[in-house]
Protein backbone atom coordinates (compact mmCIF):
# COMPACT_ATOMS: atom_id res chain seq x y z
CA UNK A 1 0.00 0.00 0.00
CA UNK A 2 1.12 3.87 -0.28
CA UNK A 3 2.54 5.25 2.51
CA UNK A 4 -0.13 7.36 2.88
CA UNK A 5 -2.28 4.16 3.71
CA UNK A 6 0.53 3.30 6.23
CA UNK A 7 0.63 6.26 8.11
CA UNK A 8 -1.41 6.79 11.41
CA UNK A 9 -4.51 8.23 10.88
CA UNK A 10 -4.00 11.81 12.63
CA UNK A 11 -7.76 12.64 13.23
CA UNK A 12 -8.54 10.56 16.31
CA UNK A 13 -6.83 8.05 18.17
CA UNK A 14 -9.40 5.45 17.85
CA UNK A 15 -9.25 5.84 14.11
CA UNK A 16 -7.68 2.41 13.73
CA UNK A 17 -5.94 1.18 10.31
CA UNK A 18 -8.96 -1.42 10.40
CA UNK A 19 -11.32 1.27 10.16
CA UNK A 20 -9.14 2.96 7.01
CA UNK A 21 -9.65 0.11 5.25
CA UNK A 22 -13.07 -1.24 6.26
CA UNK A 23 -14.94 1.97 5.59
CA UNK A 24 -13.90 2.45 1.97
CA UNK A 25 -14.11 -1.11 1.62
CA UNK A 26 -18.07 -0.98 3.11
CA UNK A 27 -19.01 2.11 1.12
CA UNK A 28 -16.50 3.18 -1.88
CA UNK A 29 -19.14 4.88 -3.83
CA UNK A 30 -20.66 7.00 -1.40
CA UNK A 31 -20.47 9.28 1.69
CA UNK A 32 -23.56 8.16 3.42
CA UNK A 33 -24.93 8.75 6.55
CA UNK A 34 -25.67 4.63 6.91
CA UNK A 35 -22.18 4.43 6.86
CA UNK A 36 -21.27 7.22 8.98
CA UNK A 37 -23.91 5.31 11.46
CA UNK A 38 -22.55 1.87 11.18
CA UNK A 39 -18.86 2.53 12.16
CA UNK A 40 -20.26 5.31 14.86
CA UNK A 41 -18.00 8.02 12.82
CA UNK A 42 -18.72 11.91 12.10
CA UNK A 43 -20.19 11.86 8.65
CA UNK A 44 -16.89 14.24 7.94
CA UNK A 45 -14.23 11.69 9.22
CA UNK A 46 -16.19 8.78 6.70
CA UNK A 47 -15.68 11.49 3.01
CA UNK A 48 -12.43 11.93 4.18
CA UNK A 49 -11.08 8.26 5.07
CA UNK A 50 -12.66 7.31 1.46
CA UNK A 51 -11.23 9.98 -0.64
CA UNK A 52 -7.75 9.33 1.47
CA UNK A 53 -7.83 5.68 0.71
CA UNK A 54 -9.08 6.42 -3.10
CA UNK A 55 -6.45 9.15 -3.95
CA UNK A 56 -3.59 6.61 -2.40
CA UNK A 57 -4.91 3.91 -4.23
CA UNK A 58 -4.33 5.69 -7.30
CA UNK A 59 -0.55 6.55 -6.55
CA UNK A 60 -0.02 2.65 -6.53
CA UNK A 61 -2.81 1.88 -9.40
CA UNK A 62 0.35 1.21 -12.23
CA UNK A 63 1.34 -1.92 -9.63
CA UNK A 64 -1.98 -3.48 -10.17
CA UNK A 65 -3.31 -2.43 -13.57
CA UNK A 66 -0.23 -2.33 -16.53
CA UNK A 67 0.47 -4.06 -19.87
CA UNK A 68 2.23 -7.24 -19.95
CA UNK A 69 6.03 -7.21 -20.51
CA UNK A 70 7.63 -8.15 -23.54
CA UNK A 71 9.07 -11.36 -22.09
CA UNK A 72 5.52 -12.46 -20.88
CA UNK A 73 3.23 -12.06 -24.19
CA UNK A 74 3.71 -15.16 -25.69
CA UNK A 75 2.13 -17.08 -22.51
CA UNK A 76 -0.90 -14.66 -22.85
CA UNK A 77 -0.84 -15.09 -26.30
CA UNK A 78 -0.89 -19.01 -25.85
CA UNK A 79 -3.95 -18.01 -23.23
CA UNK A 80 -5.84 -16.03 -25.92
CA UNK A 81 -5.74 -19.14 -28.31
CA UNK A 82 -6.66 -21.63 -25.65
CA UNK A 83 -9.92 -19.11 -25.16
CA UNK A 84 -10.87 -18.92 -28.88
CA UNK A 85 -9.69 -22.83 -29.91
CA UNK A 86 -7.49 -22.37 -32.57
CA UNK A 87 -3.85 -21.05 -32.51
CA UNK A 88 -4.59 -18.42 -34.95
CA UNK A 89 -5.29 -15.97 -32.10
CA UNK A 90 -1.69 -16.74 -31.03
CA UNK A 91 -1.30 -13.35 -31.72
CA UNK A 92 -3.86 -11.58 -29.31
CA UNK A 93 -2.76 -9.05 -26.67
CA UNK A 94 -5.70 -8.43 -24.86
CA UNK A 95 -9.87 -8.30 -24.93
CA UNK A 96 -11.16 -4.81 -25.06
CA UNK A 97 -14.87 -3.10 -24.54
CA UNK A 98 -16.72 -0.44 -22.86
CA UNK A 99 -18.73 -0.77 -19.76
CA UNK A 100 -21.43 2.22 -18.55
CA UNK A 101 -21.55 2.94 -14.50
CA UNK A 102 -24.74 4.77 -13.26
CA UNK A 103 -24.17 8.00 -12.01
CA UNK A 104 -26.52 10.65 -10.31
CA UNK A 105 -25.39 13.23 -13.67
CA UNK A 106 -24.31 16.95 -12.90
CA UNK A 107 -26.99 19.91 -13.09
CA UNK A 108 -24.50 21.23 -16.17
CA UNK A 109 -24.43 19.59 -19.29
CA UNK A 110 -26.45 16.66 -17.53
CA UNK A 111 -28.06 15.75 -21.31
CA UNK A 112 -24.48 14.36 -22.51
CA UNK A 113 -24.20 11.26 -19.90
CA UNK A 114 -27.58 9.86 -21.35
CA UNK A 115 -26.49 6.92 -22.83
CA UNK A 116 -28.57 4.66 -25.51
CA UNK A 117 -30.55 3.12 -22.93
CA UNK A 118 -31.15 6.27 -21.67
CA UNK A 119 -29.76 6.30 -17.94
CA UNK A 120 -27.21 8.62 -17.06
CA UNK A 121 -23.49 6.98 -17.09
CA UNK A 122 -20.00 7.60 -17.50
CA UNK A 123 -17.92 4.88 -19.69
CA UNK A 124 -15.21 2.64 -18.47
CA UNK A 125 -12.67 1.39 -21.62
CA UNK A 126 -11.21 -1.46 -20.07
CA UNK A 127 -8.64 -3.96 -21.49
CA UNK A 128 -7.76 -7.47 -20.18
CA UNK A 129 -5.70 -10.39 -20.71
CA UNK A 130 -6.91 -14.08 -20.67
CA UNK A 131 -7.11 -14.17 -16.85
CA UNK A 132 -9.41 -11.49 -16.89
CA UNK A 133 -7.63 -8.92 -15.14
CA UNK A 134 -7.42 -5.81 -16.69
CA UNK A 135 -4.24 -4.40 -17.99
CA UNK A 136 -5.37 -1.01 -19.10
CA UNK A 137 -8.40 1.03 -18.15
CA UNK A 138 -9.85 4.76 -19.15
CA UNK A 139 -12.85 5.53 -17.11
CA UNK A 140 -14.79 8.59 -17.14
CA UNK A 141 -16.20 9.63 -20.48
CA UNK A 142 -20.11 10.50 -20.57
CA UNK A 143 -22.52 7.63 -21.70
CA UNK A 144 -23.13 9.40 -24.89
CA UNK A 145 -20.18 9.15 -26.49
CA UNK A 146 -19.43 6.16 -29.08
CA UNK A 147 -17.03 3.27 -27.78
CA UNK A 148 -15.05 3.79 -30.87
CA UNK A 149 -14.47 7.21 -29.98
CA UNK A 150 -13.50 6.78 -26.58
CA UNK A 151 -11.05 4.54 -27.58
CA UNK A 152 -9.98 7.07 -30.05
CA UNK A 153 -9.49 9.47 -26.90
CA UNK A 154 -7.50 6.94 -24.82
CA UNK A 155 -3.73 7.37 -24.04
CA UNK A 156 -3.49 3.90 -25.09
CA UNK A 157 -4.84 4.75 -28.82
CA UNK A 158 -3.10 7.84 -29.63
CA UNK A 159 0.21 7.21 -27.93
CA UNK A 160 -0.32 3.64 -29.49
CA UNK A 161 0.99 2.19 -26.00
CA UNK A 162 -0.30 -1.50 -26.79
CA UNK A 163 -0.23 -3.88 -28.17
CA UNK A 164 3.49 -4.19 -29.22
CA UNK A 165 3.92 -4.71 -32.93
CA UNK A 166 2.63 -8.36 -34.27
CA UNK A 167 -0.47 -8.49 -31.54
CA UNK A 168 -3.70 -7.67 -31.69
CA UNK A 169 -6.74 -6.82 -29.43
CA UNK A 170 -10.29 -8.45 -29.77
CA UNK A 171 -12.62 -6.14 -29.90
CA UNK A 172 -16.55 -6.30 -30.52
CA UNK A 173 -18.48 -4.46 -33.55
CA UNK A 174 -18.75 -0.92 -31.57
CA UNK A 175 -14.92 -0.68 -32.52
CA UNK A 176 -13.46 -0.31 -36.13
CA UNK A 177 -11.12 -3.30 -37.41
CA UNK A 178 -7.76 -1.76 -37.23
CA UNK A 179 -3.83 -2.09 -38.12
CA UNK A 180 -2.53 1.07 -36.61
CA UNK A 181 -2.24 3.03 -34.23
CA UNK A 182 -3.17 -0.27 -32.41
CA UNK A 183 -4.29 -3.31 -33.88
CA UNK A 184 -7.95 -4.04 -33.11
CA UNK A 185 -9.58 -7.19 -34.86
CA UNK A 186 -13.43 -7.09 -34.66
CA UNK A 187 -16.27 -9.96 -36.02
CA UNK A 188 -17.51 -10.05 -39.41
CA UNK A 189 -21.28 -7.56 -39.10
CA UNK A 190 -24.27 -9.77 -39.66
CA UNK A 191 -25.22 -11.37 -41.64
CA UNK A 192 -21.65 -12.63 -42.76
CA UNK A 193 -20.95 -13.39 -46.55
CA UNK A 194 -19.59 -17.09 -46.06
CA UNK A 195 -18.68 -19.91 -43.72
CA UNK A 196 -14.94 -18.61 -43.35
CA UNK A 197 -16.57 -15.38 -42.20
CA UNK A 198 -19.03 -17.08 -39.85
CA UNK A 199 -15.96 -19.70 -38.62
CA UNK A 200 -13.92 -16.62 -37.80
CA UNK A 201 -16.62 -15.25 -35.69
CA UNK A 202 -17.25 -17.95 -33.33
CA UNK A 203 -13.02 -18.25 -32.45
CA UNK A 204 -13.32 -14.54 -32.34
CA UNK A 205 -16.45 -14.37 -29.86
CA UNK A 206 -14.96 -17.42 -27.57
CA UNK A 207 -11.61 -15.59 -27.34
CA UNK A 208 -13.29 -12.13 -27.20
CA UNK A 209 -15.78 -13.25 -23.96
CA UNK A 210 -12.95 -12.65 -21.53
CA UNK A 211 -13.76 -8.84 -21.02
CA UNK A 212 -17.29 -9.78 -20.54
CA UNK A 213 -16.52 -11.54 -17.77
CA UNK A 214 -13.90 -9.05 -16.14
CA UNK A 215 -17.19 -6.77 -15.88
CA UNK A 216 -18.99 -9.51 -14.79
CA UNK A 217 -16.76 -10.23 -12.01
CA UNK A 218 -16.18 -6.62 -11.31
CA UNK A 219 -19.58 -6.09 -11.02
CA UNK A 220 -20.72 -9.11 -8.95
CA UNK A 221 -18.26 -7.99 -6.12
CA UNK A 222 -19.24 -3.96 -6.27
CA UNK A 223 -22.63 -4.39 -6.75
CA UNK A 224 -23.35 -1.16 -4.92
CA UNK A 225 -20.96 0.49 -8.02
CA UNK A 226 -22.05 -0.82 -11.08
CA UNK A 227 -25.98 -1.66 -9.95
CA UNK A 228 -27.02 1.53 -8.62
CA UNK A 229 -26.24 5.28 -9.54
CA UNK A 230 -22.99 6.90 -7.91
CA UNK A 231 -23.98 9.36 -5.59
CA UNK A 232 -20.62 11.07 -6.15
CA UNK A 233 -19.00 13.74 -7.93
CA UNK A 234 -18.48 12.28 -11.98
CA UNK A 235 -14.82 13.88 -11.54
CA UNK A 236 -14.31 11.80 -8.33
CA UNK A 237 -16.24 8.52 -10.05
CA UNK A 238 -13.10 7.60 -12.32
CA UNK A 239 -10.93 7.22 -9.34
CA UNK A 240 -13.36 5.23 -7.51
CA UNK A 241 -13.72 2.70 -9.94
CA UNK A 242 -10.23 2.58 -10.81
CA UNK A 243 -9.59 1.37 -7.16
CA UNK A 244 -11.69 -1.12 -7.62
CA UNK A 245 -10.79 -3.17 -10.36
CA UNK A 246 -8.47 -6.07 -9.81
CA UNK A 247 -8.53 -6.23 -6.17
CA UNK A 248 -10.27 -9.18 -6.08
CA UNK A 249 -8.31 -10.85 -9.40
CA UNK A 250 -5.36 -10.05 -7.13
CA UNK A 251 -6.41 -11.80 -4.25
CA UNK A 252 -7.96 -14.89 -6.01
CA UNK A 253 -10.84 -14.01 -5.13
CA UNK A 254 -12.54 -14.87 -7.78
CA UNK A 255 -16.62 -14.97 -8.04
CA UNK A 256 -19.04 -16.18 -11.02
CA UNK A 257 -20.02 -13.42 -12.50
CA UNK A 258 -23.77 -12.30 -13.01
CA UNK A 259 -25.47 -12.36 -16.25
CA UNK A 260 -26.54 -8.72 -17.47
CA UNK A 261 -27.27 -8.13 -20.85
CA UNK A 262 -24.89 -5.87 -22.60
CA UNK A 263 -26.14 -3.97 -25.94
CA UNK A 264 -23.16 -3.97 -28.27
CA UNK A 265 -22.50 -0.89 -29.80
CA UNK A 266 -22.50 -0.55 -33.17
CA UNK A 267 -19.61 1.34 -35.41
CA UNK A 268 -21.07 4.24 -37.27
CA UNK A 269 -19.70 6.21 -40.19
CA UNK A 270 -18.36 9.07 -38.28
CA UNK A 271 -16.74 6.79 -35.98
CA UNK A 272 -15.47 4.46 -37.81
CA UNK A 273 -14.41 6.52 -41.24
CA UNK A 274 -15.16 5.96 -44.69
CA UNK A 275 -13.99 2.26 -46.41
CA UNK A 276 -10.94 3.71 -47.88
CA UNK A 277 -9.65 4.06 -44.55
CA UNK A 278 -11.09 0.50 -43.26
CA UNK A 279 -9.40 -1.16 -46.19
CA UNK A 280 -6.09 0.39 -44.81
CA UNK A 281 -6.44 -0.17 -41.53
CA UNK A 282 -7.04 -4.16 -40.28
CA UNK A 283 -9.81 -5.48 -42.85
CA UNK A 284 -6.52 -7.39 -44.86
CA UNK A 285 -5.06 -8.85 -41.32
CA UNK A 286 -8.86 -10.51 -40.55
CA UNK A 287 -8.93 -11.66 -43.56
CA UNK A 288 -5.95 -13.62 -43.41
CA UNK A 289 -6.93 -14.91 -39.86
CA UNK A 290 -10.11 -15.95 -41.16
CA UNK A 291 -8.72 -18.12 -43.66
CA UNK A 292 -6.39 -19.67 -41.67
CA UNK A 293 -9.01 -20.40 -39.01
CA UNK A 294 -10.89 -22.51 -42.15
CA UNK A 295 -7.59 -23.77 -44.02
CA UNK A 296 -7.35 -27.78 -43.83
CA UNK A 297 -5.50 -29.13 -41.48
CA UNK A 298 -2.43 -31.17 -42.71
CA UNK A 299 -1.79 -28.64 -45.63
CA UNK A 300 2.36 -27.68 -46.03
CA UNK A 301 2.28 -23.69 -45.24
CA UNK A 302 2.87 -22.86 -49.11
CA UNK A 303 3.64 -25.15 -52.47
CA UNK A 304 7.52 -24.88 -54.14
CA UNK A 305 7.02 -24.16 -57.11
CA UNK A 306 7.31 -28.08 -58.73
CA UNK A 307 4.74 -29.41 -55.70
CA UNK A 308 1.39 -30.62 -55.91
CA UNK A 309 -0.86 -31.80 -54.04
Amino acid sequence: MGSGLRREAPCTSWVSCWVTVAVPARRLDTLSQVTADIFAMPLTTVCRTVHNVVEEMMTILHRAIHFPKPEEMEEVGAGFARLAGHDAFRSAAGAIDGCHIRILPPAEQNKCYFNQKLFPSILLQGICDPRGAFIDVYIGNPGSVHDARVLRRSPMYHQALYPPAGYFLLGDGGYPCLQRPVAIMTPYRQPVASQVEARYNGHHARGRNIIERAFGILKTHWRSIFLRALEIRPLFAPKVIGACCNICVAAGDILEEEEEEEEEEEGSEDDTGNADERDLSGNGVRRRLAAQLSAPEGLPACLGEHDYL
